[in-house]
């Protein structure tokens, strides 16, 4: 029986992806070079697969020229303008609100802080729908996806089995970190993660082309 939905933010509930791969791509060609995007991609969702850091590759091309903290500065400044002006991610909010309808808990599993995640869900009017927002905060540093911490921990605070669950996903650390949760995970790759063959146990290119009822027959007894 499905008791409990749970949520990336990052590129799943907001697009915030996008702008940042987009603020990087310009400043990189600013100062004539080009932002390596398969490793970047690689780090989207957590740091399991890359631990590429594109103000100190920037730095490092530059042969010190550039500052990487002044990039970083720079980079947060114009990509925040960017997903500021960005509105919640087609399907989100008619999926949860047909769980709440039936008593489906929901929560959001996240490793980006609950400064910005909690910040961002108030903005857009999502935050009072979350049973449970875990964060990177809520867990050992380090265990941030794709390591299962972050879905172990929504597990045990909404008080569900991983076969009561079904985890939301765009990314592969975010896809591996449900896996090894042993949850039932929905991928919804987003343009950039598309190109890195991102699949879950259920694949869909949005949400609002899922409904709750699919859901609830993917996870029935007969169905498991």
């Amino acid at each position: 029986m499905l008791k409990a939905l749970i949520f990336d933010f990052d590129g799943l509930i907001l697009d915030t992806e996008t702008p940042e791969v987009l603020v990087w791509q310009s400043i990189y060609r600013e100062h004539g070079f080009d932002l390596p995007v398969d490793e970047w991609e690689k780090t989207i969702g957590g740091y399991g697969i890359s631990n590429f850091d594109a103000a100190e590759h920037l730095s490092l091309l530059s042969q010190g020229r550039l500052d990487s903290a002044s990039m970083r500065i720079r980079y947060r400044r114009e990509s925040d303008l960017l997903i500021h002006a960005s509105d919640i991610m087609p399907g989100v909010l008619n999926l949860i609100e047909q769980a709440r309808e039936q008593g489906i808990q929901v929560a959001i599993g996240s490793s980006s802080p609950h400064s910005w995640v909690d910040a961002h869900a108030k903005r857009l009017g999502i935050f009072h729908y979350f049973k449970r927002i875990i964060c990177q905060d809520d867990v050992p540093p380090g265990r941030t996806k794709p390591n299962p911490d972050i879905y172990l921990k929504a597990l045990a605070m909404l008080k569900v089995q991983n076969t009561e669950a079904v985890v939301f996903e765009d990314s592969l650390n975010g896809v591996e970190a449900a896996r090894r949760a042993n949850i039932f995970v929905v991928a919804v790759p987003n343009p950039l993660t598309a190109k890195m063959g991102v699949t879950g146990d259920l694949t869909v290119s949005s949400l609002a082309d899922l409904s709750l009822q699919t859901l609830q027959k993917l996870r029935s007894p007969s169905a498991c």
